[in-house]
This record gives structure tokens, C-alpha cells and sequence, in this order.
């Protein structure tokens, strides 16, 4: 027998102190993905829209209005932690991409950044660094495309 999982929209009729803390998580949720993922973040978001606009929700509340907004590691210290997990993972370019973007929206280096990767090679092998090096060399010629047309203009 399966068990149903409300929605969003069935679980509407929470307690008015729920709904606050929600609307507290993801109001802290969106301050976090505007100040680490920027622009990046937006467009994973806006990407669900049409297909799971709940899960966009629990993407905002859960990483970044719980996990994120954490006190005890600054967002440098996340995102080296998110860039190494996601390198290891090696089948996450995607999402690597974006928290490439983030490390660099919150103070990583480009040499961090490759450092972080590199190292994945000596505990997830040398096809996830490698996979993770080509997601930071698309990101790096990416924003540097971006910063020389922002200079043209």
C-alpha cells in the first residue's frame, strides 16, 4: 500500500505560526540564493516553474533558507564543500556549473575553484575531476565573455 504525500497545496491549511515559519524559510531562502547562486540560482528556479514550481519552493526553503543560512561555516566554506561533493558526484555538470558560479559570487578564486576540483581526482578519480575542470573552464569563459561585454558597453 502506498502512502500519499500532500502537496503544497493540501498542506495550505497549516497553523497560522507554521505558515509564518514557511514564509520565514523561504523569505531567509531567497536572501541566501540571491546572495550566493545570483543570476544562476534564478534560472535553476525559474526552470521549474512550469514543471514542479513545489519543488522550485523546497529548493529555496530547504538548501538555502535551512541548510545555508546555517550558522558554524562562512559561504566560502560551503560552496568549497558544495564544489568538492558535486565534483566527486561526477554526473552533476549542471548543478556544478552554478555553484561554480556561486563560489566566485562569494569570494573563491578561479585557482581556488580549480584547486578544490583537482583534489576531488585523489578521492573520486581522475573522470570526475576532469568532468569538474571542463564544468569551471565553461563557468571561467563564461563570466569572462560576460565581464568583456559589460566592458564594450
Amino acid at each position: 500500500m502506498t502512502q500519499s504525500i500532500p502537496n503544497r497545496s493540501a498542506t495550505a491549511s497549516k497553523t497560522s505560526s507554521s505558515a509564518d515559519t514557511d514564509q520565514d524559510r523561504l523569505a531567509r531562502g531567497r536572501r541566501a540564493l540571491d546572495r550566493i547562486d545570483g543570476e544562476a540560482g534564478h534560472n535553476v528556479i525559474a526552470a521549474l516553474a512550469d514543471i514542479a514550481p513545489d519543488f522550485a519552493t523546497y529548493v529555496i526553503e530547504f538548501p538555502f533558507g535551512d541548510i545555508y543560512s546555517r550558522p558554524g561555516l562562512d559561504l566560502r566554506s560551503r560552496e568549497i564543500a558544495t564544489i568538492a561533493a558535486l565534483t566527486a558526484l561526477g554526473n552533476a555538470s549542471p548543478q556544478l556549473k552554478v555553484h561554480i558560479h556561486a563560489g566566485l559570487n562569494v569570494g573563491l578564486s578561479r585557482d581556488e575553484i580549480t584547486e578544490v576540483i583537482m583534489q576531488m581526482a585523489v578521492y573520486a578519480g581522475f573522470p570526475a575531476a576532469l568532468n569538474g575542470l571542463f564544468a569551471a573552464k565553461a563557468v571561467f569563459a563564461e563570466a569572462d565573455a560576460k565581464a568583456s561585454e559589460a566592458a564594450s558597453v
